[in-house]
């Protein structure tokens, strides 16, 4: 019994060390080219590019099997940024329409939702909470706006509304003087 048990130490010891060895002799280095395009990329994993999210399209155009102007939610800022990154020719997007789109995110009308979990399954960064038969809800700062989460939707109660932008503001951390002060105040 002793000598099965010391056989099998060895045979877990002679496999570890080979298993060491391959993973260091025989490392794949990830592609640096397809690591800064997937950089660019606004990382919404919505699928509208034709690939399953934003790092297989990036792997796509590092090999050159994919075009650079089918991002619609980067817009034409991307695909300037992708051209000037691979040294291609900017070229128009190919789905303008969904470009021009303003930025948006999914609001669920709570008293129209039935549970189904449908829209939850086709929400690519989890961004709809809930659970089967109760009402669902969207985590504003996970949603893309992809808008895969509408066709499923059996009962339609899932609205896209635009994300309002707000410029920033800055304030003097001091209070402001007035005239009368003087300027050593």
């Amino acid at each position: 019994m002793i000598a099965a048990v010391l056989t099998i130490a060895i045979m877990a010891t002679l496999f570890g060390l080979i298993l060491g060895y391959s993973a260091i002799r025989f490392r794949v280095e990830g592609d640096p080219i397809a690591d800064q395009i997937d950089s660019l990329l606004p990382q919404t994993q919505c699928g509208q590019c034709g690939f399953a999210g934003c790092r297989p399209y990036a792997e796509a155009m590092a090999a050159g099997e994919a075009q650079i102007n089918r991002c619609p939610p980067g817009g034409e800022a991307t695909m300037i940024a992708l051209a000037e990154l691979l040294g291609r020719d900017p070229v128009p997007l190919e789905d303008v329409e969904a470009a021009e789109k303003p930025k948006s995110v999914a609001y669920i009308v709570e008293e129209e939702c039935i549970g189904c979990t449908l829209c939850i399954q086709a929400c690519p960064v989890d961004a709809i909470m809930g659970a089967a038969k109760q009402m669902h809800t969207v985590i504003v700062d996970e949603c893309t706006g992809c808008e895969l989460c509408l066709p499923p939707c059996p009962v339609e109660c899932i609205h896209m509304h635009p994300l309002e932008t707000t410029p920033l503001t800055w304030r003097w951390p001091f209070p402001a003087r007035t005239g009368s002060e003087g300027a050593h105040g």
